[in-house]
């Protein structure tokens, strides 16, 4: 009776092939979604207003951001068991970087100076050089996913005088890229040392250890309403933190369960069954916990079901939606750009929020197509470019590149610590 109740299209590994599904789709609402979020804490100083509706315990724009690491999870997996470990780490690179150093260089030597000049503060040179925060300081602090240095020569400090802006950072949307990075090293060391293809339960563990965490924070709260608990310490990694700098525990543990759920689903895809029962089923305990609590003991995982049963059960037309040309990501990091220059410019208190969003979201369009022709997408064709790796132990060049030829095939499957006052995700 019960196997009739949650009859299975299929398994997941079957279903979600290739590039056949709607996760363009998902990955481009999350983005919108962050935007969004942002315009009420940034433009106007008040909280997301799904903050208030869901209990304090989460907003829109940091629930998209456990979106965006559930399906990463389950991507940036299949590709460590597919591909060895350099060519893992380039692919990786390539997608991050190029995208993230354009908007530094782009917030740091073109709108900050423009937005320096419309503040009337004297010659540039006074911007060029200011002490401490300057532009080519910026694009140091900020240029390896760590969100460490917030204002570029001042600019938002003096427009904060004034009452237009209301969060210390250019670009606050930053600051979870350090635990996503930091996600892609914990699959890369994962995958070099055979545990995703020879000992996938170890990464179960992985997850039901996380979850295990994150439930004891649950008891421990006086309502189920409670936000995420952010008692914990930051984590020094040698080397890995000159760069992206120091991690909060408790994100990396949040953020990471919500990783891990999206690895668990690819490495046991060929288990999981594609349901309407089970996805209806997950959509209600989602949106339940949202308003009832208990959501990031219970909301997260049936998140991760809802989110690749959308993926796989959306129509068609979803599907060709990122499928060629993905802007999400620059969407991510381009959106609290173009808001805070909206406010230095005082277009928040003077045409109020609905127009803030809506330009907001065309402006961040416009900057997102741009990174993603003109650098990310330029970029991305030298995924398959074969470094001079030819000779080193269990290498050798294949059709697709670099390949490991000791391991035999993988199975079938296939837009940091918050800074303070920041207004974050």
């Amino acid at each position: 009776m019960l196997s009739r109740a949650i009859a299975s299209r299929g398994r997941l590994s079957e279903l979600f092939k290739g590039r056949d599904n709607s996760v363009g789709f998902l990955r481009l609402c999350m983005a919108l979604a962050v935007v969004v979020s942002h315009a009420s804490p940034v433009g106007f100083g008040h909280p997301d207003p799904g903050t208030g509706r869901f209990g304090g315990q989460i907003n829109l724009g940091r629930m998209s951001v456990y979106g965006f690491f559930i399906v990463s999870g389950f991507l940036i997996t299949r590709s460590g068991a597919r591909l060895g470990i350099f060519r893992y780490l380039w692919a990786r690179l390539l997608r991050i970087l190029p995208g993230l150093w354009g908007c530094v260089i782009v917030t740091a030597f073109v709108i900050a100076p423009l937005l320096y000049l419309h503040q009337n503060r004297g010659p540039l040179s006074g911007f060029w050089h200011a002490p401490g925060d300057g532009p080519w300081a910026y694009v140091q602090a900020n240029g390896w996913t760590g969100f460490r240095q917030f204002d570029v020569s001042g600019i938002l400090g003096h427009a904060s005088k004034a009452h237009r802006v209301h969060d210390p950072g250019f670009d606050g949307a930053l600051w979870s890229l350090a635990y996503e990075m930091t996600c892609y090293l914990i699959i890369g060391v994962l995958a070099v040392t055979g545990v995703l293809k020879a000992a996938p339960k170890f990464v179960m563990a992985i997850a039901i250890g996380l979850w295990i965490y994150i439930f004891d924070d649950l008891m421990q709260s006086p309502t189920w309403k409670a936000p995420q608990n952010l008692d914990g310490f930051n984590i020094y990694i040698p080397i890995v933190s000159r760069y992206i700098g120091n991690l909060s525990s408790p994100y990396l543990v949040y953020l990471g369960f919500a990783f891990a759920l999206g690895a668990v689903f690819q490495l046991y895809a060929d288990r999981i069954p594609v349901s309407d029962t089970l996805g209806v089923l997950s959509a209600v305990v989602f949106v339940a916990t949202l308003f009832l609590g208990g959501w990031f003991a219970f909301g997260v995982p049936a998140m991760c079901y809802l989110v690749f049963w959308l993926a796989v059960r959306l129509p068609r037309p979803f599907r060709a939606v990122g499928r060629k040309n993905d802007v999400s990501y620059g969407i991510y990091i381009y959106g609290f750009v173009v808001e805070q220059t909206l406010c230095v410019l005082d277009y928040n208190n003077r045409y109020g929020y609905v127009a803030f969003v809506f330009t907001a979201i065309a402006g961040t369009f416009v900057l997102a197509a741009i990174s993603w022709f003109v650098v990310e997408k330029q970029f991305l064709r030298l995924k398959d470019w074969n470094p001079p790796l030819s000779k080193l132990p269990g290498y050798s060049r294949g059709r697709r590149g670099i390949s490991r030829t000791s391991v035999p095939a993988p199975r079938q499957d296939v837009p940091a610590t918050v800074p303070a006052g920041s207004a974050g995700q």
